[in-house]
């Protein structure tokens, strides 16, 4: 029988990623966040995990890739500045392949902003925040519970595809209290990374995948397999190279593990489906407000469509491209000035009007002002 609780997002965040089987938690308290690390710090010690406070963001960061290494499904949670600060240890982490979950609660900024404030202004920051081209893998829920199912995803993505996953949440979200039903032991999959037989452990080459893979088993250290670990180009052995088709092959293998596997990774939902010429397209804290306004139309007589992206990174290209061939105006609401709605803009290329609702003052957009929208472009 289902469990009923009245949960916050981030308790349900730390519920969630427990169920996944995350038992290292390293990092730093940062608002709107704190709770995350809070209960991991009382949940996970009598379960055989590790919490870990670190000084800074960054050794957090750092902590979590070297947990992972050693075979622990791992965590770390924080805010827009912190989030920065983690940004190099996220690339290494996408060069090295090495499975970890970012909790990033944002708030308003830059830099400090508004400690309290809810923001979605790390949007693009999630995609491009560290340098050179790597994948990107970024969710995004709209309320306590998917912040629970949410985690669970990303930590099975992460396993899967052995790459960083980051959960975007927001201050909305985050701070929300909700009935969630908490899902059975064995409802919600759970998947664990691919690891080599123990027969390989003479051949053992940590980044060796066979033709048409592109997600290498990974052993951990402590188990007699030798590799070696660097953020620099490096062979299957895992060692530097500055061969330049060497280069090529794992960077397009790394990035081609995300791409190749989209329809897997992508969720997005449309919901009051019609042949409407107006869509909302909203994600996180600000679908809720959506949903309301949209709702609120339609009881007005207004022929509006109603579109979730629960996937941020990869973008939800195929699925907006066709919200543009059977709407005549998409509507995003964000708080921000405006991020994901220039990736909306790019991928309708013109065959539908892209209208932007930012708001960036520290207060969520509310149903009110996304009904004025609906009423004034629609």
């Amino acid at each position: 029988m289902a469990v009923h609780r009245l949960m916050q997002g981030n308790e349900a965040c730390v519920e969630g990623a427990i169920a996944a089987g995350m038992r290292f938690f390293a990092g730093y308290p940062i608002t709107p966040s704190t709770e995350i690390a809070e209960l991991c710090a009382q949940k996970l010690p009598p379960l055989g995990g590790r919490f870990i406070q670190m000084e800074d963001e960054i050794a957090g960061m750092a902590a979590v890739i070297g947990g992972s290494l050693a075979g622990m499904k791992a965590m770390t949670a924080t805010s827009g500045p912190g989030f920065s600060l983690k940004q190099e240890n996220i690339g290494y982490a996408a060069m090295t392949e090495v499975p970890c979950v970012i909790v990033d609660v944002q708030r308003a900024g830059p830099s400090t902003g508004l400690p309290t404030s809810p923001s979605q202004g790390d949007i693009m920051q999630a995609r491009w925040g560290t340098h050179g081209d790597h994948p990107v893998i970024a969710l995004s829920p709209t309320s306590v519970r998917e912040a629970y199912t949410l985690t669970v995803r990303a930590f099975n993505l992460s396993e899967k595809y052995r790459t960083p996953v980051i959960l975007l949440t927001d201050e909305i979200i985050g701070h929300m209290r909700e009935k969630v039903d908490i899902p059975e032991p064995g409802e919600l999959e759970v998947y664990n990374r691919v690891k080599p037989a123990k027969e390989e452990v003479e051949t053992y080459r940590a980044y060796r995948t066979e033709e048409n893979e592109f997600v290498p088993p990974m052993a951990s250290f402590g188990e007699g397999f030798h590799f070696h670990v660097t953020g620099l180009v490096h062979d299957e052995y895992g060692f530097p190279s500055g061969d330049p088709d060497t280069a090529e092959k794992l960077l397009k293998r790394l990035m081609d593990k995300v791409a190749v596997h989209r329809d897997e990774i992508v969720v997005f939902e449309e919901e009051f489906p019609t042949e409407a010429k107006l869509s909302v397209l909203a994600y996180g804290g600000t679908y809720r407000s959506a949903r309301a306004a949209v709702r609120q139309s339609r009881q007005e007589g207004l022929d509006v469509s109603l579109c979730k992206a629960q996937t941020i990174w990869p973008f939800p290209e195929l699925e907006v491209k066709a919200l543009a061939r059977k709407v005549e105006t998409i509507l995003v609401p964000e708080m921000n000035m405006g991020q994901y709605v220039l990736e909306v803009e790019r991928a309708a290329c013109g065959q539908a009007k892209v209208v932007s609702l930012g708001k960036y003052n520290g207060e969520p957009i509310t149903p009110q002002e996304i009904l004025a929208s609906i009423k004034e472009v629609g």
